[in-house]
């Protein structure tokens, strides 16, 4: 027999306070409050991907970070630790595509 406590097999991850997405949330949060700049493209324009992406990797690293887990598989991928690095390395990506980053490939 299984206790109710038990993690079910559908969710890995366990609610609780989860710091790299959190402090990864954080950080976004400060230096777009900062340097708004950052998520425009050469020319000076709003560049929507990079901040779709930050901004996304913001919101799933709240979420996560601060012990969320959605019961929704959908909700679960979208919000996870993983969706925040993944968001956030791609949101690098496309910065150092505009020069707001320096290359480091």
């Amino acid at each position: 027999m299984t206790s109710q406590t038990e993690v079910q097999s559908g969710e890995p991850d366990k609610p609780g306070l989860a710091w790299l997405p959190l402090l990864l949330a954080l950080l976004i949060l400060v230096v777009m409050t900062i340097l708004p700049g950052m998520a425009t493209d050469a020319a000076g324009a709003a560049d929507h991907t990079a901040a779709t992406l930050l901004f996304g990797a913001m919101s799933a690293g709240f979420v996560r970070g601060v012990g969320f887990v959605p019961r929704n598989l959908i909700g679960r991928v979208l919000l996870s630790g993983a969706a925040t690095v993944i968001f956030f390395l791609l949101a690098c990506l496309r910065l150092m595509q505009n020069g707001r980053l320096p290359p480091i490939f």
